[in-house]
């Protein structure tokens, strides 16, 4: 048997959770982010910034949104494989690393991990959708659509 080659591992991932997403284990729609039980996600907040950590358990998959702005994410605990835009990396905490407007990462945690990512915040909102449409697209289209 034949098997598909994957062109860009986090969209077609993406199109297998979405077909699946009636399935125990499968979260998400692709038009919004998904509440991943097992994948909590605190906020916090300080003058023009916003922080965001996700715990990930041992053998977790996430497909990330699109990032629509630069910004800078901490591995605090663990160890992830990622593959962002089809470039495929090993990170270990503690570390850090950019994340490129247009990044949309497929990220596997090998071991239990914690994630921080900080993104500017100017007008202080606290509310996590507003937040959540200022930086990540959907989709491409809704990507370009805030680039032009």
């Amino acid at each position: 048997m034949k098997l598909k080659t994957l062109n860009n591992p986090a969209n077609d991932i993406q199109s297998l959770i979405i077909e699946n997403n009636h399935l125990d284990g499968f979260y998400g729609d692709g038009l919004s982010i998904a509440d991943i039980p097992s994948i909590p996600i605190t906020h916090e907040f300080t003058d023009g910034v916003y922080i965001r950590k996700m715990t990930m358990p041992e053998g977790e998959l996430v497909v990330g949104a699109i990032h629509n702005h630069l910004h800078i994410w901490f591995l605090m605990k663990g160890r992830v494989l990622i593959s962002n835009n089809g470039e495929e990396i090993e990170h270990v905490a503690p570390c850090y690393t950019l994340s490129e407007p247009g990044s949309k990462r497929l990220i596997y945690a090998v071991e239990d991990s914690i994630f921080v990512n900080v993104h500017k915040n100017p007008s202080n909102t606290r509310d996590i959708k507003e937040l959540e449409e200022e930086i990540v697209s959907m989709t491409q289209e809704q990507y370009n659509k805030k680039h032009k």
